[in-house]
């Protein structure tokens, strides 16, 4: 049986009459990565620790771009950051390039590309026409974005240590951005059908 998979939120509103594909897919791939630098250096005061809103980013694009496009962007991103430009959180203070990659968070960078995939993966599935279904997307996007996070973050200081750390104090902020993120989707399909 063929899967079929539906346009993405990203593609309904700017269909490719509009501009060339590749081209418009360029430009969505740069606003995307840009989105993800500035969710980084965002510092929100939440409790019990701060926040930065680069998953709530990640989730996003990925429900609005698709998975190839999501997967492509976030990529786009890290090789942005791999070159040594300050686009991941704490950079350039806590270091640039690949020896920040390699560092205590590269696990959830790399997670950064497996949810967008998979989030957009469900989206194109039909997860995104329910706000429950896709807050589920969602909600699994941040459960793998914590466990590359936690494994990598593990290998060098335990998995007890990693979870208590990369874990433990997030959840009510990983909530709140799943929430959010669901809730910018939905008003985007809105602003979509109203056009439509």
């Amino acid at each position: 049986m063929q899967i079929v998979e539906r346009s993405t939120l990203a593609e309904t509103l700017w269909p490719a009459q509009a501009a060339p594909g590749w081209l418009r897919n360029v430009l969505l791939a740069i606003g995307g990565s840009l989105l993800l630098t500035l969710s980084a250096k965002i510092n929100v005061p939440f409790y019990p620790v701060p926040m930065t809103m680069q998953t709530f980013a990640v989730l996003l694009i990925g429900a609005a771009f698709g998975w190839r496009l999501g997967a492509a962007t976030v990529l786009f991103y890290l090789a942005q950051g791999a070159l040594g430009l300050p686009v991941f959180a704490g950079t350039p203070e806590k270091g640039i390039g690949l020896a920040y990659m390699m560092g205590p968070t590269g696990g959830y960078l790399i997670g950064f590309v497996i949810a967008a995939a998979l989030v957009g993966w469900l989206v194109q599935r039909g997860w995104d026409r329910s706000f429950i279904w896709l807050a589920a997307a969602m909600f699994i996007g941040h459960v793998v974005i914590s466990a590359y996070g936690v494994a990598w973050l593990g290998s060098s200081i335990g998995l007890v240590q990693a979870w208590t750390l990369g874990v433990v104090p997030f959840p009510y902020a990983n909530v709140f951005k799943t929430l959010l993120a669901a809730a910018c989707m939905r008003a985007g399909w809105s602003i979509a059908n109203f056009r439509g």
